[in-house]
This record gives C-alpha cells, structure tokens and sequence, in this order.
C-alpha cells in the first residue's frame, strides 16, 4: 500500500476541514474479520475539489458521499477517490475488515489459558485504515464516537464514556478533537478494578486469566498513575483533559504502551506473570509516567507531521524518567536510562544511518516512521534533559504552559515549542536548537588534567597524586555542552591495606570512592573550559564528566580516572555515577577502543558486588549477546560464558542481595550455562532440586533455562511439549515456541526457518520468539549458510508489515555471522530497490553491527 506523502497531506489538510466521525465496529461476525462503518462530516474550503479518504479493507461494501453512491471499485490500494466536494460533506464507507495477527489494526487474540477473545484496535500512526476509513494524517483532529456490537458477556471500552445502548450494543463517547492514530476500542470479557483521584474516573483492565494479577499489582499501579498526576499538575497549568483515565494491559501488543487518550493500552507483561527485578518495576513506573505525560504533549497539542514524532516522544521519555525519579519510590529511575536505554540512542547515532532528532525531512508516513527509533526517544530526552538543565525549570516550564495555551486541541510543530520557549533575556533557544536538534553524531567530552611533577600532595580525604597544576574541560564534538563534573575521592576504609592497583591507584577494603564536589561547567562546541577549582588540590581519584547524565555526550577519562575505574569500579558509591562508566565501557568496547577480553574482565572484576539489578542486568545482556555472541570467535565463546557465569553465580551467593538483584543473577546464570555440570544444574532445578535460594523457579526462569538445555542439545521436543503442558498460557506458548527454534538439529531449524517466512503461519510474538531462539545453536558451517539464505528471503518481509519487518529485519538479522562472505551478502541486499523503508533501516544497522564485529575478531 502507497505510504501518504507529506506533500498529500499539506493538500488535504488544506482543503478539509473535519468535522466528526461517527464509527460502528460489529465484532459478532466471526473469527476472520469484523464489520466497520465510518460517517465522517467534513468541510472543503474548494468546493468541486477531490480528495481522497484512506481505508485497507478486505472488501469494500458501501460507499456514499453527500447521499449519492461512489463506486467501491475506484478504490486504489489503500486509497478511495472522493470527488466533487461539496462545501458540507457527510461520507458514508462501509467494509468488512480482516482482524490483524499482528497488533496492526483491530487484533484478535484468543487466550490459550481460557480459550476468551479479545480484540483491541492498535491504531498508531498508518495504522487506522485497517480500522476504520477515515483522513489518516495527524493534522486532521475531529471528535469520534463508536458503536461496538460485541458478543454477549464483552465488555467494550474506548477513549471516551462507555455505556450500553438499547440495542445491547456498546457506546463510546467522544472526548474533543483528536487524531486518528490516538483512537482505539478494546473489547472482550474484561476483568476490572477501578478507583478515583483529584476528581478523575481511574480504571484497570486485563483479560480474565490475568485477574489474579491485575488485581495484585492494583495498588502499586494506582499509586503510580496517582503520583504522576498531582506532579504533572504541579508542572502543567492545564488540567488533564480528557475526563476518565483507564490502563488497559493488553496481549501481543507492538510497543511497551500507547498513548491514546483516556485509554493508555500497555503490553500485559507488565503485570509480572513471574516475579519481576526491581529494574522491571521500575521500567514500568517510568511508562506509565511516560504515557501520561503524554496526554499534553501528543494528545492536546500533537505534532503536525510525522518527522516530529520525536518531540512526542522526547518530552514523554525525559518526563517519564523524571517523574518517576521525583514523585515515586523509584528514585533511582535516571539510573535505569543511563546504563539500560542510553545506550539504544548511543548506537543509533553512531551508525551511517544517524538522523537529526527533529526535521528531518521525511517524504512519507512510512519514512517517518522508519525513524521510531533510539534517536527519537533516548537522544530527543537527553538533549530536552539538557535544555531544562540550560534553562532552568521556571523557565522551561514557563514555556511550556505557554506552549500549550496557544495550541491546546490543535498541531504544533518544532518552530511553534521553539518560539514559546523563546525569551528576551533569555538563552539563543533557536541557536541551541539548530546545534543539537539539527545536527548528528555523539560530542565526546573529555577533561585534560597536569599534576606537578615530583610533589605528592597529601592525601587528606583519600586523594592520591600530585598537586593539580591544570585542569581543562574539552569538547571534541559541535554542540555546547552544560555538565556536571564528579570529583571522586576515596572515604572509609582501611588506608593503604589493599595495596596498589595500576599506575599507582590506590585499592582500599572496605573504602568508597564518593563524589565530594560537583562542578558546574559549559563548554563551548570544540571549546577548552578552565576549571580552577581543581588547581591546587591534590589530583581527585576519578574525574567523571557528565556525572549526573545531563547531557548527551560520551565520555574519556584521563588516564588515572581510567586507572581508577580499572581497579575501583565497584567502589563508586553513587547508582548513577556507576551507570555511566559502564555505558562508557560498554561504548569503548563497542568501537573496539576496548577489546572484548578487557571488557570481560572488568565484568568478572566488578560485577560481583553491584547491587543494582538495572546494572546487572544491562551488563550481563550486553556481555553476552554482544561481545561473547558477537565480538568473540566460537572457539572463545565457552570460556567467556564461563567467566560470565562466575560473575553472576557471585552475585546470587551474596547474603545482602535482594530479590530483584537475585532474579537478575539468576537470569545470567541460566543464559550462560555450558558444560555438563551446569547442564546438570539447570535440570536439577526443573525438577525441583537445589533450587536457589530467595528466588521463586517460576514459569519466566523455567522457559529459559529450558531453552538453555535446548540450544545445547541437553533437551527434546518431548520435554519442551511437556512444559507447554504443564504451562499452556501464552507465556508458555512463547517459551516453547523460542525453545524450539533453539534446538541444534537440522529438522528443527528448517521447521522453524519455514515458520519465519510463510506468511501468516505465525502471529507477531511467536514470529519474535522464533527468531530469538534461531540462532542460539547450529554449527558454525550451518549458520553461515542460513545467513546467506537470509538476505536471499529476508526481502520479501518488508512487505508483511512493519511488525514482520521488525522480527525479522532486525531480531532475526545473523549479527553473529560476522564473516566477509556476510557482509558482502547484506551489502547486496542492501543495494536493491524493493527494500521498505523500515525493512531498509533494519538491514543497514545489522550490517553496522556486522562489521563492528568483525573489527573486534581482526
């Protein structure tokens, strides 16, 4: 189907004026497809012009424009000619529409736990043709009301009131003017709890099976949605305004949440079948924070075009984090983005497919959305972290609300945030604008320190070195930089008794390394910054710029900092000081500036005594899915994930580590056992023996270390069919499915290779699932060989959706094939012109990752 151009969209939006829709959903028609009727009133300033109305149906029924029939068969792809416009004009399309199987459109899911349906529309951008006809462009707000004819026993809920109508059909009430990809309408036998605050209607749904559940993580979720708001009120002068307030979590949904107004819809993930790490509760704090800050930025002022995405989903990202750090139990959120999602935007600004954050120019919907990416969430909230930090919050916020007063229910874009930000006597907004949302790539920052030689200070609070004689800030990159600069000395301990570490570092038992001081400084783009309040001292233990991560930058230490951080990681008191060395490790080992080895041992070296599971677990995933699955040759795989495992068994055998760290230990254990002693172990606990403890074995731990046993040839289908039996809910069917595809024999990888690649022979989560446990085993001869296959088939993906395009694309990409004959193969692939946009994207960053790989085994 053609994507809607930028150049369509200015017409249209130009031309129309709409006015309402009124659609009617009749879901009792059985299990392939539904029954939607859409009335759209809509105004044309050009009376005798044409336009067009966008709707993919399986079969166009009914067409009525001003009460004369058009005729179906002019419809044109996704695309139905609408001409000779009236002044006034009421538009009647009526279609039966295909349910979608992977959460684009209206999805049907059947619960394997119950065998319930449930079906939800998932109307993000391009998406709501699938849906409804209707003018899909995010410029054309207009109030919608829904009439759902749902089988007996449903619930149906929307955006708006709910109510039954006379008829037994299910009303939803208009809440103002919205755009299309914010609808949505969920339906089926709903479990649900409610509650009130500050005069808000606050409900929770999930599917029955999830009752349990839903109803156990109730109040934490109730005291999350409750903290966010009176904060985001204290910030916003504007009032929610979209009356009730419902959180449905939803199956096999696309994206952790979406934000439509007055019904967020989440991944049911987040309800925690399994016992979750702190890190996942506190991820899911920050969504939800996220998404109701939302609800101003996106939903009473929503970008204009789609190359503005990101000032969506930038402000949501930096509040989500802030939000959550601030006005929840979850203070050390800012932690979770610096070590956890960071690094996503990191990666994606240093690859040839980097983009500008904001005006990007893209042509197309599709173009656009090809950009939903870690530049438009982590990069967009850093650089909007470092505005408010430039700023000031009085200021910012100031702007803000003006922002929203002018725009409220309408579009705005980048120029119009800019402008109300904009004061007389204030920063070059515009200028800072033009440096950091109009240009690519990552500054580094790096600070350039002389110590007189032949004095050695004394040491007074646990400083080593001579006295400092210079101290200069430098900025290698374009942008202006405002930081905080941590001065590290060591506190506590036992002086001198550990002995002395590289260059002369100090180790200490028992001692942390503590920020004393934070300076504040900015530096210029290229610019050298003094900073006297270092000279004279003795030279700090570790100067850390950007401490506190308020800026988007990386970072190199001088050379007794990097000393320091060798032999004294762990020591760092500070959560979120230890986060960002560790994204910097994690960058200099991904540029090959650290070799893989190295990393390795700063892993075995420091990991045992983190007591942070959002550490844990970032480390831990990048240490074995990249630099052992990738940066190592085979032959040094076993021996790595050896270590891995040591590393984590220390962890787990801490007496003082709590559960989520335990589950996050854990969670290593599992992923890196090899040998047939470790084997051994992980069969033991299936079958219940030595099981750790503090941790529950529960059915998330079981499905991985089954898939473990599974990729070492240590389990059969008959065993994995066995725990589907124990387990039949979906969860279960997702674990069986990845578990399958991990095994080594010949048979079940073509079994699981033909199941990637027919259409329609998987939904969108067992197609992720699939490809994740792909390439968990096979011989290196047969690996190669299905990664040249790859990108042979891998084309054709692109045309069975973005989530297809996803699975495949990117979670099925051979990132561990980093050979030349690979490279040379995804080279070519890249060179054909049949690629999507977003197919395209995918292909080229696995190739970034193919020859970063290979780098490191050169």
């Amino acid at each position: 189907m053609p994507a809607l151009l930028r150049n369509e969209a200015e017409v249209r939006a130009h031309l129309l004026d709409v006015l309402s829709y009124s659609v009617t959903l009749d879901l009792t028609r059985g299990e392939e497809g539904f029954r939607s009727t859409a009335v759209i009133r809509f105004g044309c300033v050009e009376p005798g012009a044409a336009s067009f109305v966008d709707i993919e149906p399986g079969a166009l029924l009914r067409v009525e424009l001003n009460g004369r029939p058009l005729d179906p068969g002019t419809l044109d792809g996704n695309r139905l000619p609408l001409p000779a416009l009236a002044a006034g004009n009421e538009l009647l399309v009526e279609a039966d529409m295909p349910y979608s199987r992977t959460a684009e459109g209206l999805h049907r899911f059947t619960d394997p736990a119950d065998g319930e349906v449930y079906v939800y529309a998932a109307c993000a951008p391009d998406l709501t043709p699938k849906v409804f006809a209707c003018f899909d462009q995010p410029d054309l707000k207009a109030p919608f009301s829904f009439t759902v004819a749902a089988p007996e026993g449903w619930t149906v809920i929307g955006n708006g009131a709910n109510g039954r109508l006379p008829d037994g059909r299910w009303r939803i009430d208009p809440i103002g003017a919205i755009s299309t990809y914010l609808t949505t309408v969920v339906a089926g036998p709903l479990h649900a709890v409610r509650a009130e605050h500050d005069g808000i209607p606050l409900g929770l749904y999930a599917r029955r099976s999830l009752a349990a559940e839903l109803d156990r993580e109730a109040g934490e979720l109730f005291e999350l949605t409750r903290a966010s708001f009176d904060r985001l009120h204290e910030l916003f002068e504007e009032r929610y305004p979209f009356g009730g307030y419902d959180q449905v979590f939803l199956p096999e949904l696309n994206w952790a949440a979406m934000e439509s107004p007055g019904c967020v819809t989440f991944q049911d993930t987040m309800l925690f079948r399994s016992a979750p790490t702190d890190a996942q509760r506190v991820n899911r704090a920050v969504v939800v924070c996220h998404e109701m800050a939302h609800m101003w930025f996106g939903n009473l002022v929503t970008l204009a075009w789609w190359d503005d995405i990101w000032l969506n989903e930038s402000f949501a990202e930096v509040l989500g984090y802030r939000i959550a750090a601030e006005a929840t139990r979850y203070t050390g959120a800012w932690a979770l983005f610096a070590a956890g999602h960071k690094g996503w935007g990191y990666d994606a600004d240093q690859r040839p497919t980097t983009h500008r954050v904001a005006a990007t120019g893209a042509d197309s919907a599709a173009e656009a959305l090809s950009n939903f990416d870690g530049i438009s969430y982590a990069k967009g909230a850093s650089a909007l972290h470092q505005l408010m930090y430039l700023l000031g919050d009085q200021a910012f916020f100031a702007g803000v609300n003006a922002y929203f007063a002018e725009h409220r229910r309408g579009n705005a874009g980048l120029a119009d945030f800019l402008a109300a930000l904009t004061s007389a006597d204030g920063p070059d907004v515009p200028g800072w604008a033009d440096r950091w949302l109009r240009t690519t790539g990552v500054d580094t920052l790096r600070i350039e320190v002389e110590v007189e030689a032949g004095v050695e200070a004394e040491a007074g609070a646990g400083a080593t070195g001579g006295a400092v004689t210079s101290a200069v800030l430098v900025n290698d990159g374009s942008r202006p930089h405002r930081v905080r600069i941590g001065v590290y000395e060591w506190a506590g301990g036992r002086e001198g008794h550990g002995g002395a570490g590289r260059d002369g570092v100090r180790e200490r038992d028992g001692a942390a390394l503590v920020a004393r001081r934070r300076l504040d400084a900015e530096v210029a783009p290229g610019g050298r910054t003094p900073l006297p309040e270092l000279v004279g001292a003795p030279r700090a233990a570790l100067l850390l710029p950007n401490d506190g991560d308020l800026t988007w930058a990386r970072v190199r230490l001088d050379e007794h900092s990097a000393a320091t951080v060798t032999a004294s990681l762990s020591a760092v008191e500070d959560e979120l000081g230890r986060a960002v060395l560790w994204e910097h490790l994690r960058d200099l080992t991904r540029g090959a500036e650290l070799p893989a080895a190295d990393y390795l041992r700063l892993v075995a070296a420091h990991l045992p005594a983190e007591s942070s599971d959002s550490i844990v677990g970032a480390v831990l995933t990048f240490a074995r899915d990249h630099v052992v699955a990738r940066y190592l040759d085979p032959d040094q795989r076993p021996a790595a994930l050896l270590l891995l495992g040591d590393a984590a068994r220390a962890v787990l055998a801490r007496p003082d580590a709590g559960r989520g760290l335990r589950i996050a230990a854990l969670r290593g254990v599992i992923d890196t056992a090899s040998g047939e002693g470790r084997r051994a172990e992980l069969d033991g606990w299936l079958d219940g023996r030595d099981l750790p403890d503090g941790v529950d074995f529960d059915a998330s731990l079981r499905w991985a270390a089954l898939t473990r046993l599974a990729a070492t040839g240590a389990a059969d289908e008959a065993r994995i069919a066995a725990e589907l039996a124990a387990d039949p809910s979906d969860t279960g069917e997702l674990g069986a499915a990845r578990a399958r595809a991990a095994l080594p024999d010949d048979a079940a990888k073509e079994r699981a290779w033909q199941r990637l690649f027919t259409p329609d022979a998987l939904a969108g989560p067992l197609l992720t699932a699939t490809a994740e446990g792909f390439w968990r085993s096979g011989s290196p001869r047969g690996q190669q060989d299905y990664a040249l296959r790859y990108f042979e088939e891998v084309p054709a993906a692109g045309q069975r959706g973005g989530a297809v395009a996803g699975a495949l694309g990117h979670g099925l990409f051979p990132v561990g094939a980093a050979h030349p004959d690979t490279i040379r193969a995804a080279e070519a692939c890249l060179a054909r012109t049949d690629l999507t946009p977003s197919l395209r994207r995918h292909l080229a960053d696995g190739l970034d990752d193919l020859r970063r790989a290979l780098a490191h085994r050169r």
